[in-house]
């Protein structure tokens, strides 16, 4: 069953013919962040497909994973093109390594999954808090709920994890 919903002011719309979608959202909904893991290589996959990456076994089972890890990179938003998002830039877009599965299936790779800079309330991340993040900081996963049976994942600072001394950033104009 399709979901809907509206997250800033935007439309939001996971299909019924989107099945990897659809069941990822589902876990998402409840607060649990789950990824797919092949049944026949056992590597975990995001974001959700057919078949696995590395072995292309269309076989798999959805897996409790951690949300807990490092940003591996981002990008730091200042013009919205949407614009639901104007009032809160800049904003951060973050890549994140996960805890879970690094350095597989080469020592180089990582499970990495996409999500915007939060509060630990779900709302987007103000100015000072995007400065203090960067390629290091430890995040957690927080969700932000849409409409029922929709949430979006996203990212925060992991207060309780030990954090770098200056995590390197960008540098600014």
């Amino acid at each position: 069953m399709a979901v809907q919903g509206t997250y800033l002011g935007m439309p939001l719309d996971v299909n019924d013919l989107d099945v990897e979608n659809l069941a990822y959202f589902k876990h998402c909904a409840q607060h649990d962040f789950h990824l797919q893991k092949c049944s026949a290589c056992g590597l975990l996959r995001y974001p959700p497909t057919t078949a696995c990456p590395w072995c292309a076994s269309p076989e798999s089972a959805w897996t409790k994973v951690e949300g807990k890890g490092a940003v591996h990179s981002y990008t730091e938003v200042h013009h919205a093109i949407q614009p639901a998002f104007k009032a809160h830039s800049p904003y951060l877009i973050l890549l994140v390594d996960l805890d879970t599965q690094k350095g597989k299936p080469s020592e180089h790779e990582a499970l990495r999954v996409v999500g915007n800079l939060v509060t630990q309330d779900g709302t987007l991340a103000p100015a000072e808090m995007v400065r203090r993040v960067g390629i290091g900081t430890r995040v957690r996963m927080v969700f932000a709920d849409v409409s029922p049976g929709l949430a979006i994942p996203h990212w925060t600072i992991d207060e309780g994890a030990e954090q770098p001394a200056k995590p390197w950033r960008y540098p600014q104009e």
